[in-house]
């Protein structure tokens, strides 16, 4: 009696050990179940806010767009009035004093020997220049005297101003076509002669009271 109770014994041991197992494995398969549904619901918690987030993001950049936008119309607004304003200050701009000119062309004289009479004579009021010119020693003041009597002469007709309250506001001389002249010398030499001309140019304006 006592063998035929072993055999018995061991299959059931084995059937037990079985049924063990197959409920620990459901066990395990019911709580990765749970786990992954813990996982899924995290995941849609998440993503909402995530949309929340970008849909801030994207509202914040246009109103940083609009604000922008408003700042370069007022800008224009502004750079487009800004022309208006340099219009009228410059219409309020007193006028530029009228400047008579005179110029002789082509006189015989050297350019550098009238340059010495023009330097003299800039910027003088016309009456001490005409002192200094009418009793100067050289010769290029006789042709710079008869130009500034001139331009004098231009502004009492053309411009209806006081020719004898003028100033030399400028006067320059330029260098003309010169004239080649050749002189015999002895043992049939030939010399040139140069016989330059000049340019000369006056501006006169008002003296200012």
């Amino acid at each position: 009696m006592a063998d035929e109770k072993k055999p018995t014994t061991k299959k059931a041991d084995a059937a037990k050990a079985k049924g063990e197992k197959a409920e620990a494995k459901k066990a395990a398969k019911k709580d990765d179940a749970k786990a992954s549904k813990k996982a899924s619901a995290k995941k849609e918690s998440k993503k909402p806010a995530a949309k929340k987030t970008s849909k801030a993001k994207k509202e914040t950049k246009g109103k940083e767009k609009k604000a922008e936008g408003k700042t370069s119309t007022k800008k224009s607004s502004k750079a487009k009035k800004e022309p208006a304003k340099d219009i009228k200050k410059a219409g309020k701009a007193p006028a530029a004093p009228p400047v008579v000119k005179a110029s002789a062309r082509y006189v015989r004289v050297a350019p550098r020997k009238a340059r010495l009479i023009a330097d003299q004579v800039r910027g003088m009021h016309i009456e001490s220049a005409r002192a200094l010119l009418q009793f100067s020693p050289r010769g290029a003041a006789h042709p710079i005297h008869k130009l500034i009597n001139s331009a004098a002469a231009n502004a009492e007709n053309n411009h209806d101003l006081i020719g004898d309250e003028m100033r030399i506001a400028s006067i320059t001389v330029d260098e003309g076509p010169t004239l080649r002249r050749f002189r015999p010398r002895a043992m049939g030499r030939a010399t040139p002669i140069n016989k330059r001309t000049s340019h000369i140019r006056v501006a006169l304006t008002p003296v200012e009271d």
